[in-house]
């Protein structure tokens, strides 16, 4: 039989407006409403970035308590389980503010973005060494497993070295994010350069931006991908001109899923297959 397939579901990201689409969820109810949505749609996996009273990207851990209780709630209310996954990006906030909500919060998994770039060539996207050390014996510390978050080639090798060094554990678990401009393209090529390189017995996903979106996850089907992640932080169109809900790109996901012969993986599947800890 063929290995389940982990779907992740990324709601809005950093930066995806209203203006681009109506229905990126911003505000924590709607946030929540959307985790619920995706989870019903067959998402095992939420990832979560949060947004202050005016729609803006903040890494506040107020904030976070804020929508996390919200989502956590709303999820048992309707009898939902799903794996939450939360983001450390945030090139704007220190290096502190980055990390504060974790022990808070205690989520199974949060992302960890192993190099810097420059983000469509507009800003630095910063992940400095010492980040990624305080980051990587931070979530050994508190059980929380890193989401490895591959946009461009060197990050392979940063992968390589943290682990060498012991600030990241195997087996790994690798998002590959293509397509985002400053990093490699959402094509075959990288997928082929990537996958040979990333750690033995490592699991991985795979999202494209915008027009990379469907490519990326046809091609990750057909390589075997472990998980897919589709969301409006990665992609806001289900088909040209045509705005999608987070929930419809996760029912597209499971379609496509399913269409492979792959069976979706339940959140507890996905703690199964990705070795996660449930905290209380």
């Amino acid at each position: 039989m063929a290995k389940k397939l982990i779907i992740t579901a990324a709601l809005c990201g950093a930066g995806t407006t209203k203006a681009q689409t109506p229905y990126v969820p911003i505000t924590p109810e709607e946030i929540a409403a959307d985790a619920v949505a995706c989870a019903k749609a067959g998402a095992s996996v939420i990832h979560l970035h949060v947004r202050d009273d005016n729609g803006k990207n903040t890494m506040e851990t107020n904030r976070f308590v804020e929508v996390v209780q919200k989502v956590r709630q709303a999820l048992a209310d309707e009898n939902l389980d799903a794996v939450l996954n939360l983001t450390t990006s945030g090139s704007a906030f220190t290096e502190e503010m980055r990390v504060a909500h974790l022990p808070v919060l205690m989520p199974e998994m949060c992302s960890y973005d192993p190099g810097s770039m420059n983000w469509a060539n507009s800003y630095v996207f910063l992940n400095t060494p010492s980040f990624l050390e305080k980051l990587g014996a931070k979530c050994q510390e508190l059980e929380i497993k890193p989401e490895v978050e591959i946009f461009d080639a060197g990050m392979i090798g940063n992968v390589e070295y943290y682990l060498k060094k012991g600030f990241l554990k195997a087996p790994i678990h690798c998002q590959f994010v293509l397509d985002v401009p400053g990093g490699m393209p959402g094509n075959l090529e990288t997928l082929a350069y990537l996958l040979p390189k990333i750690p033995a017995g490592s699991t991985w996903s795979i999202t494209g931006i915008g027009k990379a979106h469907v490519p990326m996850m046809l091609a990750g089907l057909a390589a075997g991908c472990d998980g897919l992640r589709v969301g409006l932080e990665d992609n806001v169109f289900l088909e040209k001109g045509v705005h999608a809900t987070n929930a419809q790109l996760v029912a597209r996901a499971v379609e496509y899923g399913k269409m492979a012969g792959r069976e979706i993986a339940t959140a507890q599947d996905a703690r199964e297959l990705l070795g996660l800890k449930k905290h209380q």
